[in-house]
Protein backbone atom coordinates (compact mmCIF):
# COMPACT_ATOMS: atom_id res chain seq x y z
CA UNK A 1 0.00 0.00 0.00
CA UNK A 2 1.65 3.30 -1.12
CA UNK A 3 1.43 6.34 1.17
CA UNK A 4 -1.47 8.95 -0.48
CA UNK A 5 0.80 11.67 0.90
CA UNK A 6 4.21 10.54 -0.26
CA UNK A 7 3.19 12.63 -3.33
CA UNK A 8 2.79 15.78 -2.05
CA UNK A 9 6.18 15.83 0.27
CA UNK A 10 8.01 14.80 -3.02
CA UNK A 11 6.33 18.05 -4.67
CA UNK A 12 7.19 20.24 -1.28
CA UNK A 13 10.88 18.26 -1.82
CA UNK A 14 11.87 19.87 -5.30
CA UNK A 15 9.85 22.81 -4.55
CA UNK A 16 12.56 22.92 -1.28
CA UNK A 17 15.45 21.91 -3.27
CA UNK A 18 14.99 24.17 -6.07
CA UNK A 19 14.90 27.08 -3.51
CA UNK A 20 18.29 25.79 -1.66
CA UNK A 21 19.84 25.71 -5.04
CA UNK A 22 18.98 28.70 -5.93
CA UNK A 23 20.14 30.16 -2.44
CA UNK A 24 23.43 28.37 -2.92
CA UNK A 25 24.24 29.23 -7.06
CA UNK A 26 24.04 25.68 -7.50
CA UNK A 27 22.92 22.95 -10.42
CA UNK A 28 21.44 19.40 -9.40
CA UNK A 29 24.81 18.32 -10.53
CA UNK A 30 26.85 19.76 -7.85
CA UNK A 31 25.10 16.86 -5.48
CA UNK A 32 27.11 14.32 -7.46
CA UNK A 33 30.19 16.14 -7.18
CA UNK A 34 30.43 17.40 -3.62
CA UNK A 35 31.27 15.08 -0.74
CA UNK A 36 29.09 13.37 0.92
CA UNK A 37 29.45 15.02 4.24
CA UNK A 38 29.19 18.60 2.57
CA UNK A 39 27.84 21.27 5.29
CA UNK A 40 25.92 22.43 2.44
CA UNK A 41 24.14 19.39 1.06
CA UNK A 42 23.50 18.63 4.98
CA UNK A 43 22.27 21.37 5.46
CA UNK A 44 19.88 21.00 2.47
CA UNK A 45 18.79 17.30 3.87
CA UNK A 46 17.97 19.00 7.12
CA UNK A 47 16.05 20.90 5.78
CA UNK A 48 14.65 18.84 3.37
CA UNK A 49 14.08 16.22 7.53
CA UNK A 50 12.51 18.64 8.84
CA UNK A 51 9.84 20.38 6.33
CA UNK A 52 8.67 16.87 4.58
CA UNK A 53 7.49 14.12 5.49
CA UNK A 54 10.32 12.27 3.12
CA UNK A 55 12.12 9.44 4.91
CA UNK A 56 15.65 9.19 4.86
CA UNK A 57 16.16 6.98 1.61
CA UNK A 58 14.93 9.28 -0.69
CA UNK A 59 16.38 12.39 1.31
CA UNK A 60 19.79 10.81 0.66
CA UNK A 61 19.57 9.36 -3.03
CA UNK A 62 18.03 12.85 -4.15
CA UNK A 63 21.05 14.94 -2.46
CA UNK A 64 23.69 11.55 -2.66
CA UNK A 65 24.38 11.15 0.86
CA UNK A 66 25.95 7.90 0.23
CA UNK A 67 23.59 5.11 2.22
CA UNK A 68 20.73 6.02 4.30
CA UNK A 69 22.19 4.08 7.30
CA UNK A 70 25.30 6.77 6.70
CA UNK A 71 23.34 9.74 5.65
CA UNK A 72 21.07 9.57 8.87
CA UNK A 73 24.72 9.16 10.71
CA UNK A 74 25.60 12.06 9.21
CA UNK A 75 22.54 14.18 9.42
CA UNK A 76 22.02 13.22 13.05
CA UNK A 77 25.70 14.65 13.61
CA UNK A 78 25.49 17.75 11.63
CA UNK A 79 22.09 18.56 13.83
CA UNK A 80 23.94 18.44 17.13
CA UNK A 81 23.32 21.72 18.69
CA UNK A 82 26.79 22.03 18.64
CA UNK A 83 26.65 22.07 14.86
CA UNK A 84 23.98 24.69 14.13
CA UNK A 85 24.91 27.99 13.72
CA UNK A 86 21.78 29.68 15.02
CA UNK A 87 19.66 26.81 17.55
CA UNK A 88 16.91 29.14 17.49
CA UNK A 89 16.17 29.05 13.62
CA UNK A 90 17.54 25.45 13.35
CA UNK A 91 19.47 25.92 10.79
CA UNK A 92 22.88 24.38 9.47
CA UNK A 93 26.33 27.35 9.66
CA UNK A 94 26.58 26.94 6.11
Amino acid sequence: MTNPFLGTAKAKAERILAEELGRLGWKVGNFVSRRKGDPAKLGIAAHLRRETTLPIKPIARRVHLGTPRSANIRLHAALRPSALADPAQGRLGI
